[in-house]
């Protein structure tokens, strides 16, 4: 009876998988896991791994799973890290795993190479997983750019990106796949507004980039805070992203503030994150006729 309740309990730490190996050393012989698994009581995931009681698992146990399936020294890795850290909204249908050993992929399971053993890792929920900056280089190798950047912000949004981290992760890896593309994309942090929202780093990034005059960030102006103000144009910019004026109230209130700041004498043009992102260039060159309009305006 003790085994059992000694089973049940790592099971619970284990969202409800434990392997062959775990079996064996609570005290069950072969004969009696075998008679389990006959029995129902045990299902198998993946070989020498098992759901305990049922085979319903969760993307937490699919983890658990695939690290128990891979060896001791295993650990998530690349985009199902990712989403264990809260930076991908999905997990991937088939688990990553990062190995030392070179390891066969299975069904349901692809296995990685570390590429440096002893790297950093940590745990989330009890499932052993790659260090955040180990995590975000492997998103960059693997992934799209979209995820990249989504990771990356995720990261920034819950306080965990650590850029001497991942400085010191590239500098000893310059030439790894992704590197490059993790490179670039943290380029837009370093920017002393980096408590900033991400819309703003790339509108800041695209006035830099199209060699414009860089405007003031978030700055009161009468009774408005705006996003990006010309001074000497009275020009403004406000950088609209979807999670900041989503609903019919602040929908509404946006264009009552833009007819306000008309009245006053400040031009002001509403720009998406969205455009900003796919659009660099249409956008930067809509904001130079913008300026130098308002600037022969003002010399009239």
């Amino acid at each position: 009876m003790r085994s059992h309740q000694a089973l049940a309990e790592l099971a619970a730490r284990q969202h409800g998988v434990v392997s062959f190996r775990q079996l064996r050393e609570l005290g069950f012989s072969k004969g009696k896991i075998s008679r389990s698994f006959e029995a129902f009581r045990l299902r198998r995931i993946h070989r020498g791994v098992y759901a305990v009681g049922h085979d319903r698992l969760g993307d937490r146990g699919r983890c658990m799973a695939a690290v128990l399936a891979c060896d001791v020294d295993a650990l998530i890795s690349h985009g199902s890290a990712a989403w264990l850290w809260g930076l991908l909204p999905r997990c991937p249908a088939d688990i990553e795993v990062t190995t030392i050993t070179r390891r066969r992929h299975r069904v349901g399971i692809r296995v990685h190479r570390a590429a440096e053993p002893g790297s950093e890792w940590g745990r989330i929920d009890n499932i052993p997983v790659t260090a955040l900056p180990q995590t975000l280089f492997d998103v960059a190798a693997t992934r799209s750019a979209h995820d990249l950047t989504t990771a990356i912000d995720g990261a920034r949004r819950r306080d965990l990106l650590d850029l001497v981290q991942i400085d010191a992760l590239l500098e000893r890896r310059p030439r790894a796949p992704g590197s490059g593309q993790l490179r670039e994309a943290i380029r837009l942090y370093r920017d002393p507004a980096f408590d900033r929202a991400r819309s703003e780093l790339m509108f800041l990034d695209l006035v830099k980039k199209a060699g414009l005059p860089r405007p003031a960030l978030n700055t009161w102006v009468d009774e408005w805070e705006i996003d990006a103000y010309w001074e000497a144009e009275r020009f403004a910019v406000e950088v609209d992203g979807w999670e900041a004026h989503g609903t019919r109230s602040a929908f509404e209130a946006d264009r009552l503030r833009t007819e306000n700041m008309k009245l006053t004498g400040i031009d002001v043009v509403r720009v998406t994150a969205r455009r900003i992102e796919r659009h660099p260039r249409e956008v930067a060159s809509r904001l130079r006729v913008h300026l130098e309009r308002r600037r022969h305006e003002h010399s009239l």
